[in-house]
């Protein structure tokens, strides 16, 4: 399961990078020789960034790749360590699970209004609820991690506090 996740958002961050990437390079190069911009780039882009920073989020946190405060590991006993890197984990799930029920919320709304980007009039609610369905993905994730035996974890994996 863990690798078909990897890859799915693996591969969603990748193509929306790349998108990214070609579309930032017509758009200049429009702009530049034939004095045209890409209408809606940036829209698109905007869009484009939120599927790669959301689908990087269950990436970086199966992994344990997130931001580390950890010199005072070596002050405290391992057991203190243990269980406070439990708490993390459970203080992280509570936080993407709550913001993930919140924006499933918004997504509606925004579904209901027919809320659309302003230029290319692009529906937002799918994006708010894909945005909602990975911050859930990642909670789950940060709620398997809490309760995984240490030793079970590889390096750098759910180690963050």
């Amino acid at each position: 399961m863990r690798k078909l996740l990897e890859h799915l958002c693996g591969l969603l961050c990748a193509t929306a990078l790349f998108a990214i990437m070609v579309l930032t390079f017509f758009d200049v190069g429009g702009r530049k020789l034939l004095s045209q911009s890409i209408p809606g780039s940036l829209e698109l882009t905007e869009l484009m960034m939120v599927v790669v920073i959301f689908a990087g989020l269950p990436l970086v946190s199966s992994r344990g790749e997130h931001v580390v405060f950890d010199s005072l590991d070596s002050v405290w006993p391992s057991a203190l360590g243990k269980l406070l890197r439990s708490g993390v984990q459970l203080l992280c799930a509570a936080l993407m699970l709550g913001l993930a029920y919140l924006m499933w919320q918004k997504g509606g709304q925004f579904a209901q209004n027919g809320d659309t980007t302003a230029q290319l009039q692009i529906a937002k609610a799918p994006f708010i609820y894909g945005m909602a369905l990975l911050c859930g993905i990642t909670g789950l994730l940060h709620l398997v991690l809490a309760f995984k035996p240490q030793a079970d974890l590889a390096e750098g994996e759910g180690a963050a506090l």
